[in-house]
């Protein structure tokens, strides 16, 4: 009873939060769609990234005076908010977000996530989103594509657009490169070859490094560790997550990669983004599986 209290109580909060921040923040989206001039709407832009980190803060006070969950960042990194990041990150569950953005609010630019395009219907949050420059992507399936090739390479092409507009200010483009949360039934019939992680899909890594070639300042390489079984929203709210490590590794994007190039018509440029991110998740997948290891009994 105490358990589903607490939710109650840290949800009814958090929505009234959500609300606080998002009314005067789709008021400024409104001015932001009927500015002509770009300058004009990029300073619109600043002013919601403020407002979308303050609501964070919020979010993440309430977690922390709620909940006994620590949030434990882990490696070296050197945290720029002025920086320009890619920012690659297994993912597990629902929880994953609300908790990076605890770890890295104001540490460094914004997270900005890939988001499917019909996520810009919510109600409050759709609108939000695309005012804070979120990119929107539709991610056909093989069939579809198969039905209409047409429509193969558009996906890159709107990662392009949405990056090009971040050619002249601070950055963290976030990609779950997994392109869904970890479930036992998807590891096994996708056919994982990695114990705790889904196979990675390079198409959006790549897409980011052709539109900010020579742009990033680097590749922040992220790890969700769960110590606690089932990471889930509920279980967050809920108190019944103890503690979270999120591990941090600062990369130089790799030099044969720096320059981008053409992932859908380039067949070397895509084996080399799908090998380089193999090589991530082998070392990600190794690192979960150490930190879940029970440690060794020590003999009397």
């Amino acid at each position: 009873m105490i358990s589903h209290l607490r939710v109650a109580f840290a949800a009814s909060l958090v929505a009234i939060n959500t609300l606080i921040h998002a009314l005067p923040l789709l008021t400024l989206a409104v001015v932001k769609l009927a500015l002509p001039v770009a300058r004009w709407r990029d300073a619109i832009t600043g002013v919601l990234t403020r407002m979308a980190e303050s609501w964070i803060s919020v979010n993440s006070a309430v977690i922390g005076a709620l909940t006994p969950t620590r949030i434990e960042v882990v490696g070296e990194y050197s945290p720029d908010p002025s920086g320009r990041y890619l920012v690659l990150c297994n993912h597990r569950s629902w929880c994953d977000i609300p908790l990076l953005q605890a770890a890295f609010n104001r540490r460094i630019p914004l997270l900005r996530f890939f988001l499917k395009q019909e996520l810009i219907w919510v109600p409050l949050l759709g609108l939000a989103w695309w005012a804070l420059d979120f990119p929107f992507m539709r991610r056909h399936s093989r069939a579809k594509l198969a039905r209409d090739p047409g429509l193969r390479g558009k996906d890159l092409a709107a990662t392009r657009r949405a990056c090009a507009k971040f050619a002249a200010r601070p950055v963290a483009i976030m990609n779950f490169a997994e392109g869904t949360r970890f479930t036992a039934t998807k590891h096994a019939s996708r056919g994982s070859p990695f114990r705790f992680l889904l196979r990675p899909r390079a198409g959006g890594t790549g897409a980011v490094l052709d539109a900010m070639a020579g742009q990033l300042s680097a590749v922040l390489d992220v790890t969700l560790v769960y110590l606690d079984p089932e990471p889930s929203m509920a279980a967050l709210l809920a108190g019944r997550l103890r503690r979270v490590e999120v591990h941090v590794r600062e990369r130089e994007v790799p030099a044969h990669l720096a320059q981008g190039g053409d992932y859908e018509g380039d067949a070397g440029y895509r084996v080399a983004c799908q090998r380089w991110l193999n090589e991530l998740w082998v070392e990600k997948d190794a690192l979960i599986g150490e930190r879940l290891q029970p440690p060794a009994a020590v003999s009397a």
